[in-house]
């Protein structure tokens, strides 16, 4: 018997970019909102897109990440094989229209477990330079890219299941090298803070 109630539409791509932005709009409010413009998107709807996404994984007819992922984004526009210590994982990347120089990258453990979910760069793409503070500006890099520019750094834990952090040291416009604590979101950088 019909309950009366219309069938939820399709969570889509642009769904899941906004839900990405909503994690971010918490360090870069200016950045979101023109975003959010780009995808012609209310605040309403981004708010409405968050919660959906938090209700499909709460669910407990929730269907496993990397199915999710799979019917959110459509298959995967590529699949990369990655050795993480001596397993042997997979790594999906999917194209999204907000960042067209990175892709969300989806880790799946040997099991099909999804291990690791955020942004990186676009195998082959080239990255920004990266050589000083001045450099590391909001969405301006990926954590491996920072994790790299500025080894040896050292891994910090987020705030939230999609947040890291990275603390490296590296030079300001003088060549002083600082201590740097820089934090993501969904593996995107969104702030910097500098000790001392």
């Amino acid at each position: 018997m019909p309950s009366g109630k219309p069938a939820a539409s399709p969570f889509t791509p642009r769904d899941f970019q906004l839900v990405l932005l909503r994690r971010m709009a918490d360090h870069n409010p200016g950045l979101v909102e023109d975003a959010r413009r780009e995808l012609d998107a209310s605040l309403a709807e981004m708010r409405e897109a968050n919660k959906r996404w938090q209700a499909m994984l709460h669910s407990p007819r929730s269907r496993p990440a990397a199915a999710r992922y799979r019917s959110v984004l459509g298959p995967p526009e590529s699949t990369v094989p990655r050795r993480i210590g001596d397993l042997d994982c997979e790594a999906w990347l999917f194209p999204l229209p907000l960042w067209p120089d990175l892709r969300f990258e989806v880790l799946l453990a040997p099991n099909g477990t999804v291990w690791n979910e955020w942004l990186i760069r676009t195998p082959g793409a080239k990255g920004p330079a990266l050589h000083t503070l001045s450099d590391l500006t909001p969405w301006s890099c990926t954590v491996d890219e920072a994790a790299r520019a500025f080894a040896p750094a050292r891994p910090l834990e987020g705030t939230a299941p999609t947040r890291w952090g990275l603390a490296f040291m590296a030079p300001d416009e003088e060549g002083v090298r600082r201590e740097v604590v820089a934090e993501f979101t969904w593996g995107l950088l969104q702030r910097v803070a500098v000790n001392g």
